[in-house]
């Protein structure tokens, strides 16, 4: 075998949501530069297009489209898939970034409206995802599907419980995937990112006070950043995790390696 080719993804389909920004961006950016046809999808169409048209100005017309979803909206999310079809042809690989926290104090305190957006986005529509775009899989007996969940689903939560019993709900959801689907060639895991200093995570580590107790907490002593997630992304969706499945790949800096 020519090792060199493990994370060549020349060919390949990717569909991604919530990489306009942050690391999902780093992410999109990554799998592009590896050959990868690429998908940037987000809520904002501008935001999307600004990305998609410097992979473009990179790697030539037609590497990457940009197409707005709302991810909680199940007739969106279709819309996304059958544009992404349209565009560059069968799906290869999922990267599903996207994700909410509308919530931030105890759990006695958030609403059912919030509760359930959180579940929805972060749960339910990954489910949605999933099961519209493994018939292309299923019919080349490959491909890989992998979702941010979060170094929150390993521990309980004063301020972000709700969103840590999502991340955990979607690591369940990610395991029976690999399970039912492996049988038919089909890889499903998990990115669980530590705190990565981006707009998403603002509120815990824009606070000096907040960011010194993280850094002495993680062994690496710094935050992460979103360029720590790319590799990762390139990793599970190329052959080179060609026997990796129903796993939690957790890039934190050290922060939970006894979980």
């Amino acid at each position: 075998m020519d090792y060199t080719k493990l994370f060549d993804l020349t060919g390949k389909v990717v569909l991604t949501t919530g990489t306009s920004k942050g690391m999902g961006k780093a992410m999109v950016q990554a799998m592009a530069d590896h050959g990868a046809t690429v998908i940037v999808s987000s809520r904002k169409l501008d935001q999307c297009e600004e990305v998609a048209e410097a992979i473009r100005s990179q790697h030539g017309a037609g590497r990457a489209h940009a197409i707005a979803c709302n991810i909680g909206h199940k007739e969106a999310l279709q819309e996304l898939v059958t544009k992404t079809r349209e565009a560059a042809g069968p799906i290869d690989v999922v990267c599903g970034n996207a994700g909410v926290n509308v919530a931030y104090g105890s759990m006695s305190d958030i609403d059912d409206d919030a509760y359930d957006r959180i579940m929805a986005s972060n749960v339910k529509s990954n489910h949605w995802l999933a099961q519209m775009v493994l018939p292309d899989m299923h019919a080349k007996g490959a491909g890989s599907l992998f979702f941010t969940s979060s170094i929150g689903a390993f521990r309980a939560s004063p301020v972000l419980g709700t969103y840590s019993i999502s991340k955990l709900a979607l690591i369940g959801l990610i395991r029976n995937l690999a399970l039912e689907n492996g049988p038919k060639g089909v890889r499903v895991n998990a990115i669980c990112p530590g705190l990565i200093r981006t707009d998403f995570a603002k509120a815990l580590w824009e606070n000096p006070a907040a960011e010194q107790r993280v850094n002495e907490e993680t062994p690496l002593r710094r935050l992460g950043e979103a360029d720590d997630l790319a590799g990762a992304a390139v990793y599970l969706a190329s052959d080179a995790s060609k026997f990796m499945t129903g796993q939690c790949m957790t890039v934190c800096g050290g922060n939970q390696m006894w979980s």
